[in-house]
């Protein structure tokens, strides 16, 4: 079975990737490099396109049995002052990508959506029942291309699994792969890059939320765990079953002061930081019920805060080495 990994080249596309070759499927990378990295698809094909591109997409797509589209901006702070390059490329490069996978007979697509598409709800943790009441374009976008998804399923028999991540965090244990991104917007990254002392000091944006210890609290879900929910859905659809929408968390919170403590515990160095305002369309906290994902999908995460936090910096540091400047 062939498996289209649009967006292959970024964060949880080529983790997700990794997982599914070790299924036993056959996977092809397309992936316009605007923000993946070529070098997180080594040992992949690679079809080098755009979502916006659909003649190349319809090449892609022949002989694929099914997609799992990562292609998105993500930024939740950039889609606040930028909301344009976010309706965009979410939005008209996702029915593009929606239109050609039609055309071409494909029967399934997993989606890499957000639990940005809640918003700032009031009750935790989160269901799916939680209305989607999303306070950034960003969250408004995956909103947006659910619903055509929904539309396209009774339409056209499309059937689709709309996966809701909480924070994606973590890299593959080998340390070959991990989190990429420029600029880096990340908690636990800029946190490690902190505590090396390779980025400054840690903005810390806010400490007057209404959490315990005045900061936010989110949902930090190892990549691998986020990848193999992707196999079990796919699975999933093609038994027969319908389409579905989960959240995929792990059920527990920690706070930015928690998770800067974890670091310090795992790296043993201090992470030296600064008090700034709170960024716009920041909610206090955001933590999965992932219930439904573990009744649906049998899934459940089986890695904890501290092997986020370990195999990202065994990635860190991996990548310093590679760079000629290993962290001491």
């Amino acid at each position: 079975m062939k498996i289209l990994v649009v967006g292959g080249a970024g964060y949880i596309g080529s983790h997700t990737a990794r997982v599914l070759r070790n299924a036993g499927l056959e996977v092809l990378i397309y992936d316009n490099l605007s923000t993946g990295f070529e070098f997180l698809t080594k040992g992949f094909e690679m079809i080098v396109g755009d979502v916006h591109d659909s003649k190349k997409l319809a090449g892609a797509m022949k002989g694929a049995d099914a997609i799992m589209h990562f292609a998105a901006n993500h930024y939740v702070g950039e889609s606040m002052i930028n909301p344009r390059k976010y309706f965009r490329n979410n939005v008209e490069g996702g029915i593009s990508l929606l239109n050609t996978a039609v055309d071409a007979g494909i029967k399934y697509l997993i989606f890499s959506s957000t639990c940005s598409v809640y918003g700032s709800p009031t009750k935790m943790p989160i269901t799916e029942e939680t209305p989607r009441l999303p306070v950034n374009p960003y969250g408004i976008s995956k909103v947006f291309f659910e619903e055509a998804l929904e539309s396209y399923d009774t339409a056209y028999g499309l059937r689709f699994s709309a996966l809701r991540y909480f924070n994606a965090a973590g890299a593959d244990e080998s340390g070959e792969i991990g989190e990429c991104h420029d600029p880096e917007p990340h908690l636990i990254p800029l946190c490690l890059r902190a505590a090396a002392g390779l980025g400054g000091e840690l903005q810390l944006y806010g400490t007057d939320y209404p959490t315990p210890d005045g900061t936010c609290i989110r949902d930090y879900t190892n990549v691998v765990d986020l990848a193999e929910a992707h196999v079990k859905a796919l699975q999933h659809l093609i038994a027969g079953n319908p389409s579905f929408t989960v959240n995929l968390g792990t059920g527990e919170g920690s706070s930015v002061k928690e998770v800067m403590s974890m670091v310090e515990e795992v790296t043993g160095k201090k992470v030296p930081h600064r008090i700034v305002p709170r960024r716009p369309g920041d909610p206090p906290a955001l933590v999965a019920d992932p219930k439904r994902a573990q009744q649906i999908l049998n899934w459940k995460t089986k890695r904890s805060l501290r092997d986020s936090v370990s195999t990202a910096w065994k990635w860190m540091q991996r990548q310093q080495a590679i760079a000629g400047a290993s962290i001491r």
